[in-house]
Formats: structure tokens, C-alpha cells, sequence
């Protein structure tokens, strides 16, 4: 576990540097002691400090971030100016050539690197359509049971931080060989599709092992400017700019042709699904934007665009697929992805709130949630929608990996997505579960076509077992990016002055109600946390003719939708849901735990800024103001700190801890009565 540091009281114990975060082990604890003993056994950093908070993130959430190692590297494939990768002769005889006969394009993240899946769409001589989806080929490069494949395993997933990746695989394959990267060749794993030209209905598919050579690689902004007519966007695209004018045309009437086209088709995917239930939740996502350099450009909302949903929706439909194939080939050992129905109750809160604005939430299928969703829309104020949609997410459990022997049929069904199958397959250089997907698909092609199945498949029992490490390990993904994103916060707040700094005033929309306070989020940062209406010295807000708040002696009362503070003077104000109120931002520091964003509310009115029509605008300048400060606070920081940190020699050997102990800093922990309780939903 991770602790902060302070001077030992005994004399005869070298102490270890001050405000450090640091490793120990517990060795033991006597039943007659309140005190654990233990050793220390390393330092992380300095608390405050960007790499020590990053490092204690990691060491907290389990994630090593060893270099690959001799052995590992070795089994990789070299690609060099002097000796470059090329397809092998044998692989061009057993794998399907697109090359030459399919447009196959990739639309990701600007400044993604492991580009893991493209797509394709192409008119059949008969008439119909043809949809490819074409996935990274990992597996012919990560051999069952190698040291990478062992390393990967442990590894189980790609951890994305705010500001940086740890990857699952070595660069060479993660964002060279398997990367589907534009203009090379590359081996991949493709499901392709007959479509019916009109109604899109699937006529028949296709598994296999291909080449491919992807034609471009557009970011989601590029994509979506060309499905917008925004044709202005081809001078910023790499493979239109040393093309005459007329191959130019000629070019993006073909690559337009194919991104109108998948996105009529997606729709269509999109709407079928719906008709059975399909949700669409919402999540508060924050992420951070790199620049060339790898320095830390812009922090930015997720802003959707329909080409997501494009991408979106064909993954998906790849998934489900491929879930279907594996099932009916190895219908006892089968790696799935399941997301049970979630508990009625949990949804009560959801309904409680939506009803305070004059909405009915059905609960009852996923279908009928859907549809309640899509109705409760306030016109006078999206957030209101965003937060319910905020609020179902909560209530869902978390999909799982399992294995399909350990199960029943009927329990394989995924709530969120609407589909009676589903897996992951469309991400193997980033999750383990997609190469086991990708090897039970060989396994399957092997055995529709009588051949020797050469892969070597996890019986029910150890597949179940990896399954429960896989999901382990995305519990802590998801919980390590959440946590970076809240560090990067708090540092960008820290330093501010919240009584003065214009930038600590904000809107906030109160979304839960609670026995001493309030839970709010803040669109414009997209920070959720409470906001207490009751302090530590038992004075309550109080809010005068102007809206503006302070703490007076009085007493609170709690009802189901709203929150009453009443002084001993007489004076009142009620807090309802929905309501708009103006927050303080400031920190929270804490000598055991990271730093926490407070949340005050210093007036029952929103928070008018000058330019209330730029919201959008103003908020993502805030954002990027935000990683823009904090990146360099951080420089500023370690140009001053010439000379490193000396620890001591007697602190670097295993000695057992004396004096203030662990138990008595976890012993100052006060209870929180407001907590914000929610699972990060992820299909």
C-alpha cells in the first residue's frame, strides 16, 4: 500500500524524506495491538508532484509498467530502414489479397498510433453491397504460450492515463507491424458481409485471414467534415496532397462515396438494434489531447460526431458476429462478453429524480428505458437529459468476459447492447480477450474446413479463470484513468486562489440529494462531487435576497426531491433537483489519500458568466487552459529541483515502521456522508 511519509519520533531510526509517497508492506498485526507492523520498501515521489501521483496511481491499481524484457523482444518481428518487414510468400497463398480490390480506410482518434481495425465497403457485381471490417492480425505475431504472450496476458489490457498510455503489447507490434497504420502492407483478420443493396439485410459472411493495405488514415473530425460536404478538410489528409487535381477528384468522390455509404449502413444496424432496446447512456468523459512532441496539448470533452457511431456501430456488428461463430463452434468453451439486467432498485433513484421534473422512467425492459430516455427531454435544459442518462449508467452493473461452459444460454444476453451474443474482437492489440477471440475464430475456420485446429484453446475451467483476471484488470484500467483525470484537476485548481480566481466560480446542476448536502456536476470541467450544506461546525447555508450563501446556525430537512436549510433566525432556502446554483471550486488535501476537488455552493442562483451563447467555446478553452497550466506548473517544477532527493541508506534497507503508525492516519479519517457511488459502463 502507498503512504505519505512524515519523521519517525524514534532517535535511533534514520528517517525517511518528508512529504514522499512511498511503498510498505504490512508484515503483521498482533491481536493485541492497534498497530500493524511492517517495512518500507520504496519511494514513488514526491506527494503534489505529477510522476509521484501517476506512480502511486499505478502501484494502487496494480499496474506494472516494467520494460518489455530480452526474452520478450526477442520473439518480435524487426522492421528497419536496413531490413524492413514485408509479407511473407506462403502467408500471400493462404490469406484472401485485398489489396487491389477493396478501398479499406481507418477513422480513429487524431494522434492514434495502435490503429487496431479499418473499414470497407465496396458495390458487388450483382448489385448488393459488401461491409468488411478488417482487424489487426495479432496473433500471427503472438504465439500461445511465448513470453509475450505470457507478458500480454498478465497484462491483460492497454492502461490509458489522462496524459499517457502503458501498452499491452511492444511498440514494434502495437504501433508498427499490427498496426493497420496507411500505405503498407499489413495481415489482417477481416468479417465480411453481403448486404442487400436496399434493405442492407445480411445475405451471407465471410471469416478470414487477409492482407490489406489501408488507403487512409483519418482522424474522426476529417471523416466527419467529409460525410458534411466540408471537402476544404483534403488538405489536411496525408495521401490527397501529392495527387494532381484530377486523380485528387477522383479520389475523394470514391472516399466520400464510401463514408456516406457506411454511415447509411450503421444507421440502419443502429435502428435495428434500438427496435430491440438498445441504450444509449451517458458518461462524463474528459481526455487529454497530446501533441507531436508527446506534451500535453488540450484536455477536451468527448464531443460526439455521427461518424463515432459509424465506427461504433460496425465494431459491434464484427463483435456479435464473431460471438455467434465461436459460440456454435465451441459452445462449452467460448470467450463472451455478458451484461445482465441490473437490479430494479437500483434504478429508484433514477426514477425519483426524473419524476421531480415531470418524467416517467419504464425500467421494465431495456426497450422501455430506451424509449423514457429518449422522451424525458426538458427543452429549456439539455443537462437534464444528460444527467438521467448519467443516472441510468450508475444503476447498470459492469459487462464481463466469461466463459460460454460456465453459464447458461439465456444468460449470455448483453442488456446494454441489445444483442442475445457479443464478445470482443476487434481490439487485440490492446485486449487480451480479442487475441483469445481471434484464436477461437481460427480454431473455428479450421474446424468448418476439416483442418487440424493448431490453436491451442483454454478448457471451460482455466478460460473462466482468465476471464476473472481480464476483468480484474479493466476494473483497475477503468479506475487508473479515472483517477489521472482527477489528479490533473486538482492541479490545475491547486494553485488558484478560489475566492479570488475568477476560474474557481462556476454552474453546477444539483442531480442528487442527500442528508447534510447535495451531489452536483460541473459541466464546464465535468466534475461530479458533493456539496455539503452543513459544515464540520454544525452551521448551514444560508442564502440571502441576492442569492449569495453563508453559514449561519440553523438546522436541514430532508425530502425526496429538494433539501430545506433553515436558520435559527427563520431564514430558509430550498435546493430541488435540477436546480442551477453557482459553485466554488478549491482543494481538498489529505495527508493519506490524493487530493480531492471541494465543491461549495456560494449562491441558490446559476452562475451567469458574460458570454453565456459561448458555453461550448469557453469550455473547451477552460479545459485546454486547464492541461496547458498544470503541464507547466509541472516544468516549472522540475527545472527548479536541482539536485534530487538523497534517501538515506538505512531507509533504503527493509526495517520495521515505529512511531506514527499507518493506523493512526487512517485512525483521522472522518466518515463522509456524501459519496458519489458509480460504475464506470463500458459495452
Amino acid at each position: 500500500m502507498t503512504v505519505m511519509t512524515r519523521p519517525w519520533a524514534s532517535p535511533q531510526v534514520s528517517p525517511c524524506p518528508q512529504d514522499f509517497r512511498v511503498v510498505v508492506r504490512i508484515d503483521s498485526w498482533e491481536s493485541t495491538s492497534m498497530y500493524p507492523n511492517g517495512h518500507f520498501v520504496r519511494v514513488l515521489g514526491r506527494i503534489g508532484e505529477l510522476e509521484g501521483e501517476i506512480a502511486t496511481i499505478l502501484v494502487e491499481n496494480n499496474i506494472s509498467v516494467v520494460p518489455f524484457s530480452e526474452a520478450q523482444m526477442c520473439e518480435m518481428p524487426v522492421n528497419t530502414p536496413e531490413n524492413p518487414w514485408k509479407v511473407n510468400s506462403q502467408e500471400e497463398r493462404d490469406r484472401k489479397d485485398l489489396r487491389k480490390t477493396h478501398l479499406v480506410f481507418s477513422i480513429d482518434p487524431s494522434g492514434c498510433e495502435d490503429v487496431d481495425d479499418t473499414l470497407s465497403v465496396r458495390a458487388l457485381d450483382n448489385g448488393n453491397l459488401e461491409l468488411g471490417v478488417h482487424i489487426a492480425d495479432v496473433t500471427h505475431f503472438v504465439a500461445p504460450h511465448s513470453y509475450i504472450d505470457i507478458e500480454a496476458r498478465t497484462r491483460a489490457t492497454t492502461y490509458y492515463l489522462a496524459d499517457r498510455r502503458y501498452d499491452m503489447l511492444p511498440a514494434i507490434l502495437s504501433a508498427d507491424v499490427c498496426s493497420l497504420l496507411g500505405g503498407v502492407d499489413r495481415y489482417a483478420v477481416s468479417v465480411m458481409w453481403e448486404l442487400d443493396k436496399t434493405s442492407y439485410e445480411i445475405k451471407k459472411v465471410w471469416y478470414g485471414r487477409t492482407i490489406i493495405r489501408s488507403a487512409y488514415k483519418l482522424f474522426y473530425e476529417a471523416a466527419q467534415d467529409l460525410l458534411d460536404g466540408n471537402f476544404s478538410v483534403v488538405k489536411d489528409i496525408p495521401e490527397f496532397k501529392d495527387l494532381d487535381e484530377k486523380s485528387r477528384q477522383a479520389k475523394l468522390e470514391e472516399l466520400v462515396w464510401a463514408i456516406r455509404k457506411l454511415t447509411d449502413i450503421a444507421r440502419h444496424i443502429r435502428a435495428k438494434r434500438d427496435r430491440c432496446g438498445a441504450l444509449e447512456l451517458e458518461g462524463v468523459e474528459v481526455r487529454i489531447q497530446l501533441d507531436e512532441k508527446k506534451n500535453i496539448h488540450d484536455l477536451i470533452p468527448k464531443q460526439p460526431l455521427e461518424v463515432h457511431e459509424t465506427v461504433a456501430e460496425c465494431m459491434i456488428l464484427a463483435n456479435h458476429w464473431v460471438a455467434k461463430k465461436i459460440w456454435e463452434s465451441f459452445p462449452h468453451q467460448a470467450l463472451l462478453r455478458r451484461h445482465p439486467p441490473p437490479h430494479q432498485e437500483f434504478f429508484s433513484e433514477l426514477r425519483e429524480c426524473a419524476k421531480a421534473k415531470g418524467f416517467f422512467i419504464d425500467t421494465r425492459s431495456n426497450k422501455a428505458l430506451a424509449d423514457s430516455l429518449d422522451n424525458a427531454n426538458d427543452p429549456n435544459d439539455p443537462i437534464v437529459n444528460k444527467l438521467l442518462r448519467s443516472m441510468a449508467t450508475q444503476a447498470m452493473s459492469n459487462a464481463l468476459y466469461f466463459s460460454t461452459g460456465s453459464c447458461a444460454e439465456e444468460e449470455f444476453h448483453h442488456y446494454g447492447l441489445a444483442l442475445d451474443k457479443y464478445t470482443h474482437f476487434t481490439s487485440p492489440i490492446r485486449r487480451y480477450s480479442d487475441i483469445i477471440v481471434h484464436r477461437l475464430l481460427m480454431a473455428a475456420i479450421s474446424k468448418d474446413k476439416k483442418m487440424e485446429i493448431k490453436e491451442n484453446l483454454f478448457s471451460n475451467k482455466d478460460l473462466e479463470e482468465l476471464c476473472r483476471h481480464i476483468n480484474n484488470r479493466n476494473r483497475a484500467a477503468q479506475h487508473s484513468q479515472k483517477q489521472s483525470t482527477e489528479l490533473f484537476q486538482c492541479m490545475y485548481f491547486k494553485d488558484k486562489d478560489p475566492e479570488t480566481e475568477e476560474r474557481c466560480i462556476s454552474d453546477g446542476v444539483i442531480y442528487s440529494i442527500r442528508t447534510n448536502g447535495v451531489l452536483v456536476f460541473i459541466p464546464r470541467f465535468g466534475i461530479k462531487g458533493a456539496a455539503y450544506l452543513r459544515n464540520k461546525d454544525g452551521l448551514v447555508v444560508s442564502c440571502g435576497p441576492d442569492g449569495h450563501s453563508e453559514w449561519k446556525p440553523g438546522s436541514l430537512q430532508r425530502f425526496q426531491n429538494k433539501i430545506t436549510s433553515t436558520t435559527t433566525e427563520g431564514e430558509s432556502v430550498t435546493f430541488h433537483l435540477f436546480d442551477h446554483v453557482t459553485v466554488r471550486l478549491s482543494v481538498q488535501t489529505s495527508r493519506c489519500h490524493s487530493d480531492t476537488i471541494r465543491l461549495e455552493i456560494i449562491s441558490n442562483k446559476p452562475h451567469m458568466t458574460p458570454d453565456t451563447e459561448l458555453f461550448q467555446q469557453s469550455s473547451l478553452l477552460l479545459k485546454s487552459d486547464l492541461v496547458k497550466e498544470v503541464t507547466r506548473s509541472v516544468e516549472e517544477a522540475q527545472l527548479a529541483q536541482e539536485v534530487a532527493v538523497n534517501i538515506t541508506e538505512d531507509c533504503q534497507k527493509y526495517c520495521q515502521t515505529k512511531g506514527r503508525s499507518l493506523y493512526t492516519l487512517l485512525e483521522e479519517i472522518r466518515d463522509l456522508a456524501l459519496l458519489d457511488v458509480s460504475n464506470n459502463y463500458s459495452i
